[in-house]
């Protein structure tokens, strides 16, 4: 693309301050500059604390993730492997906007999504040299828990972990969402078991890393019927429970008030909540210029007491029209109206604190997570609340025993683009039970091998098949280029493998042991692209399909005279 002149001097004055940051850090020291310069924030009870000085913290900030639209004029970026543009590892993006943080008097900034590939160490030290933490959402467009189909499997937990590996090192990272309005309505509470696994895990993970000790916390929507359940959800069960809680909460518009708009009752729901709760989004936008005239009321004293500030939603002016600001086609900043009511806004701000010691002497502190009951249907309807979330959450990933299932069994797949894994899920279903692959938030029901990826789940069912119908060795059910014979399945030396094995043959035993139920009527699975699938189904699939339990045995006695491992 074409750019003018000033958008190349810009280019250029970029890549030279970029250039002289990095030129600045020492790579020996870059710990120590990230402790010197700006102290961990720490969760004590209900408060933010920093943990330097012992006063309480309050998250004064804006939500900050660019687009491919707003970042047009840089074509680097639009060069990026990614569909998303991280900004924390752009130095020409945030040493661009970083003076306009400074003028917004703003501590916090919202990322929501960040490269793990890319190195991040200018722009976190200079958002730590200006006194700005940075909380950051765990997951990526392409690796989230999706609400309508919720899964915790072992890609999207290497997704997670992989961003705290590359940030825990920042002492400005103030925590971590391991999800935002997963649940947004009554049809998907279903979702939230999912979320609350995720967070279970992550903080094992830093703990067992021995990383610093890194909050981690959950954004949850503002919907009417489900929030109630939702905000008891998070925060019951204990070790399960999120560390801190967000609200996107959008009910002050234009030139509201405290007692019309919604917050007065939000504030007096959270009075006794066991752990910090902010806004991690705000920002009505149906009056514009925005005013903020929420603000005042967020960080004064009826709700400072309950409230940890909040985060204005976007830095970024886009079709939705929320922006702060909106970058030209050079690459230049310019300033809406609803900025500068946001920088008066928050320059005006005075938010009533405690100290860490005064706090720890308050009985209140005393509130604890345990003393939460989680809620359920009876619960629920009491509020008139639909709810469907069992307490219940799914096992944690892993994916050594994931890796073990590709050594034992004797079939495999390999996938491909194109390849539709629901149509082969379906057919290899109706032949074999695969609850050791499902998932159930609602009922709190999770296979074992449900956290593994999905050609390796497809890869156990078509194994079934494989013994069920007594296939010669070699011969896999259905015949495609995606899936093989796995000859590494005679011969597996690997300790745990083998336990995975003897796993398996327990199933099958447990499988032979129930009553045989009615024969499910074979039906080919759908080709949506027989191009790749090509699928060449046995001829006598109905002699095949009687074997669907009884194949058990024949498998067992060719464990034990083929040697081969299942």
């Amino acid at each position: 693309m074409k750019m003018s002149w000033r958008g190349i001097l810009f280019v250029l004055s970029s890549i030279v301050s970029a250039v002289t940051a990095i030129s600045a850090l020492n790579r020996n020291s870059v710990f120590d500059i990230y402790s010197d310069s700006i102290a961990p924030i720490e969760v004590v009870g209900r408060k933010f604390y920093n943990s330097r000085t012992g006063n309480q913290f309050f998250l004064r900030g804006v939500a900050y993730q660019p687009t491919i639209a707003s970042e047009s004029w840089n074509p680097e970026i639009l060069n990026s492997e990614t569909n998303y543009i991280d900004p924390l590892a752009e130095p020409s993006l945030c040493l661009r906007d970083l003076p306009f943080f400074e003028k917004l008097d703003v501590n916090t900034l919202r990322v929501y999504s960040i490269d793990t590939r890319k190195n991040h160490d200018v722009c976190m030290e200079a958002l730590a040299n200006s006194g700005i933490y940075v909380l950051i959402d765990l997951s990526e467009p392409n690796h989230s828990i999706e609400r309508n189909r919720p899964s915790w499997d072992i890609s999207i937990f290497e997704r997670y972990t992989s961003v705290v590996d590359v940030m825990q090192k920042y002492s400005n990272v103030l925590g971590f969402f391991a999800g935002n309005e997963v649940t947004n309505d009554e049809t998907n509470t279903n979702a939230s078991p999912f979320v609350k696994a995720a967070i279970r895990d992550v903080k094992q993970y830093i703990q067992e890393k021995s990383y610093r000790q890194i909050p981690v916390g959950y954004s949850s929507s503002d919907d009417a019927t489900t929030r109630d359940s939702l905000a008891k959800y998070f925060v019951c069960g204990g070790e399960t429970a999120a560390d801190f809680y967000g609200i996107n909460m959008y009910e002050w518009c234009g030139y509201s008030s405290y007692a019309t708009s919604g917050y007065r009752e939000r504030t007096l729901e959270f009075a006794n909540y066991p752990i910090p709760v902010f806004f991690s989004e705000f920002g009505c936008n149906s009056v514009r210029p925005r005013p903020f005239t929420e603000v005042s009321a967020i960080f004064g004293p009826k709700m400072s007491q309950v409230w940890s500030g909040g985060l204005a939603y976007m830095y970024f002016e886009e079709e939705n029209e929320y922006g702060l600001v909106k970058i030209d086609e050079t690459g230049s900043v310019h300033e809406l109206e609803d900025f500068k009511y946001l920088q008066n806004a928050y320059r005006n701000t005075s938010p009533y604190g405690i100290t860490k010691e005064k706090y720890l002497q308050d009985i209140s502190f005393a509130i604890s997570t345990q003393s939460v009951e989680c809620p359920n249907e009876v619960s629920a309807a009491n509020t008139h609340t639909p709810w469907k979330a069992n307490v219940e959450i799914p096992p944690s990933p892993n994916a050594k025993i994931c890796q073990c299932l590709e050594q034992v069994l004797p079939c495999l797949v390999s996938p491909l683009n194109g390849w539709n894994f629901q149509d082969h899920f379906d057919y290899a279903c109706s032949q074999v039970d695969c609850s050791d692959i499902t998932t159930d938030g609602e009922k709190g029901i999770y296979g074992e091998f449900s956290y593994c990826l999905p050609e390796q789940k497809l890869s156990l069912e078509i194994s079934k098949m494989y013994h069920m119908r007594n296939h010669p060795t070699g011969v896999c059910p259905m015949s495609s280029n995606n899936v093989y014979y796995n000859a590494q399945s005679m011969n597996i030396t690997d300790p745990m493998c083998i336990e995975v094995s003897h796993r398996l043959q327990e199933l099958q035993k447990a499988a032979d042991s129930r009553k045989t139920p009615a024969v499910k009527k074979l039906v080919k699975p759908k080709m949506k692209n027989a191009s790749h699938t090509k699928l060449l189904l046995d001829t006598d699939s109905g002699s095949s399909v009687k074997f669907k339990y009884s194949g058990y045995a024949i498998l067992l006695i060719s464990i034990i005279f083929a040697t081969m491992v299942f």
